[in-house]
């Protein structure tokens, strides 16, 4: 498999994470639950219509909100993403912020990843197979999707990072100050639990694939506090009017 397909898609699916279980002005249409090879995914695939195009939504954690990162089931909620028509995925992330341009409500479109996370369902090429495959990953999203994303931004007026490495770890417990050096270290800028497999997952299925991350806190040790949840949630409040506006601009662009 190669992550190449056409520039057109079928469907722009939206898979939302903390802070976007549902999706504001979304018109559904219908939904439904996919039972995969991989087992349940998160929930039901909603069909909708957003901005006058299809649309497919999935809850990444579930709604309400109850499934941890490290057992969501990815291979499932791609599957039957793909299975329900979508060409296209935009992961939305929540994330903590290193650098000082990426605080939080800042909006990010990561060029780049690097993955931490251990003991999930990472491929689709396991098990019973003629071969071994190995997917090209140097660059884990797709180019055309992220520029699109950064012209929707650039038409609203809204500030968006236009880079960024997602480092993706394990969680559910937030890093520690010294964890956190030493991603930054490593050339981290953003820091999330739900990255990965998801990107490297999509690629194996051939589905163009980007991450629409809004930054909810600093990372530890990156501020004079605690991280509270009081915090997350108001950059959660803040920022994701600028996430819906960013997708409801970049569909039909993506639909042409």
């Amino acid at each position: 498999m190669t992550n190449a397909v056409g520039t057109r898609a079928e469907a722009v699916a939206i898979l939302g994470g903390t802070g976007l279980t549902e999706l504001e002005g979304l018109r559904v249409t219908g939904e439904q639950l996919h039972q995969t090879p991989w087992g349940a995914p998160s929930g039901p695939v909603v069909h909708g219509e957003l901005a006058g195009k299809k649309v497919l939504f999935m809850a990444r954690h579930g709604h309400p909100h109850r499934i941890p990162p490290h057992q969501v089931n990815y291979r499932a909620n791609l599957w039957a993403l793909k299975e329900a028509g979508a060409s296209v995925v935009i992961g939305v992330n929540a994330v903590g912020g290193i650098p000082a341009d990426m605080g939080p409500a800042t909006v990010v479109v990561p060029d780049q990843l690097i993955d931490y996370t251990w003991g999930r369902g990472h491929t689709f090429f396991e098990g019973d197979l003629e071969g071994v495959t190995h997917i090209d990953f140097t660059f884990p999203y797709t180019e055309s999707v992220r520029q699109t994303l950064l012209a929707a931004a650039a038409r609203r007026q809204l500030p968006v990072v236009d880079y960024g490495v997602y480092g993706a770890t394990q969680g559910p417990r937030l890093e520690t100050a010294a964890e956190v050096l030493r991603l930054e270290r490593d050339g981290c800028h953003i820091i999330g639990m739900t990255g990965m497999p998801e990107a490297a997952l999509a690629a194996e299925l051939e589905l163009k694939y980007a991450c629409l991350a809004l930054v909810v806190n600093w990372a530890a040790g990156k501020s004079e506090h605690i991280i509270t949840m009081a915090e997350i949630q108001a950059a959660i409040d803040e920022g994701m009017s600028a996430v819906r506006a960013v997708l409801e601009e970049s569909i039909p662009a993506l639909m042409g």
